[in-house]
């Protein structure tokens, strides 16, 4: 099977960027600079200097819009969409009926009765077919948008000041979770602040036809060109949001994990009404007690990094788990990770075994992320 390209392919090849296959799209993993110098582009940068832009255009954006569609994403999403407001936008998960996790989302209220969700690129056909199988009992429109739509996700201290160049709409008015439309660079686009890297910034959704992608794509550059702005790849979006903790599906939830289990309780609101159709499941989950969390841990010791597969071993030199993800982190630099431990494992401070390499074990200690601290709010 061919792999596909967002609208952005020819310019990641022309500034170097090192291409891979990623949810079934060539995607630059990283540019010249490498993976460490696009990270700290982003950690480090001021409201004047750094920030980085990277192409997320392989997520998947789903249009619901009727009478029921509250209704409907109450069902099947674990956060309470009630609570939205037009213009409010909302972290969620997607369960089946058993309380495992085909995903997790980001629901967006456009207007009552209208939304738009985004899920990830690795899962798009799967939630297509979720969220239209689900849907058949509902009064709901539902639209896959995602092969019309790119996304661009300008990430920093600097993200506001260089988009506001761009745009009349007041940047500073959108608060933490919140979207607007509007032009940006003479483009009509969704305006998001919204982002999956721990720092300010925001993710801009328009057309993906290449005129109007090109011209999005040149026209942040250029208001960026002063601050140093940067082309970011997969590997550093990948150890900036390892750093914050947040979850990567397939690697820290799957079809194999519960929402409770993975540390997103927060956006299980079990009393919720309607409830969502995994809430039985998830209630009997909860009243027997869970058997494992997802932890974060990090190991001090020099060299040792710790990888996705990586067996935990606890004291008795028992398998107790494996890393699902796990890098070097650039701000701390020493190896951090995640993973599931058993429940009696899990509290901060807890000593456990990773074996890094075959016959060797690093001591790493469980600390409850972020590993690092920001000010994205």
């Amino acid at each position: 099977m061919s792999l596909k390209r967002t609208p952005f392919y020819e310019k990641h090849v022309a500034l170097g960027g090192k291409m891979v296959e990623f949810a079934g799209y060539e995607m630059p993993v990283q540019y010249p600079k490498g993976i460490i110098a696009e990270h700290k582009a982003v950690r480090e940068s001021t409201e004047t200097t750094g920030g980085g832009v990277f192409d997320v255009s392989h997520m998947g954006e789903f249009d619901a819009t009727g009478p029921d569609a509250l209704r409907f994403l109450q069902t099947i999403t674990t956060n309470d969409v009630a609570a939205l407001i037009p213009g409010r936008a909302q972290y969620s998960s997607l369960p089946n009926e058993r309380g495992t996790l085909l995903d997790d989302l980001i629901v967006y209220m456009r207007e009552p009765e209208h939304y738009m969700i985004v899920v990830n690129g690795a899962t798009l056909d799967k939630d297509w077919e979720w969220f239209s199988k689900q849907a058949a009992n509902f009064n709901v429109t539902l639209r896959n948008d995602s092969d019309t739509t790119a996304l661009l996700a300008v990430q920093g201290k600097s993200a506001k000041g260089i988009l506001q160049s761009l745009t009349s709409v007041d940047l500073d008015a959108i608060e933490y979770y919140h979207f607007t439309t509007g032009k940006l660079a003479g483009v009509d686009m969704t305006i998001a602040r919204t982002g999956y890297t721990g720092e300010p910034g925001f993710e801009i959704f328009f057309p993906s036809d290449a005129a109007t992608a090109n011209k999005v794509w040149d026209a942040v550059f250029a208001a960026g060109a002063t601050a140093g702005l940067q082309p970011i790849g997969l590997g550093a979006r990948d150890t900036l949001r390892l750093e914050m903790g947040y979850c990567l599906y397939g690697n820290d939830i799957t079809e194999d994990t519960n929402p409770l289990e993975a540390g997103l309780a927060w956006i299980t609101k079990l009393n919720k009404t309607p409830e969502c159709l995994a809430f039985p499941a998830l209630r009997a989950i909860k009243e027997k007690g869970l058997t494992r969390k997802l932890v974060g841990f990090y190991a001090d010791e020099k060299g040792a990094i710790m990888r996705h597969g990586h067996k935990i071993i606890d004291a008795n030199g028992t398998q107790i788990g494996e890393v699902t993800s796990g890098n070097i982190s650039p701000m701390l630099n020493k190896s951090i990770a995640l993973g599931y431990v058993p429940t009696e494992l899990s509290k901060d401070g807890t000593e456990i075994l990773v074996e890094v390499r075959p016959g060797k074990r690093v001591k790493a200690i469980v600390q409850k992320p972020p590993f690092i601290k920001t000010d994205v709010k």
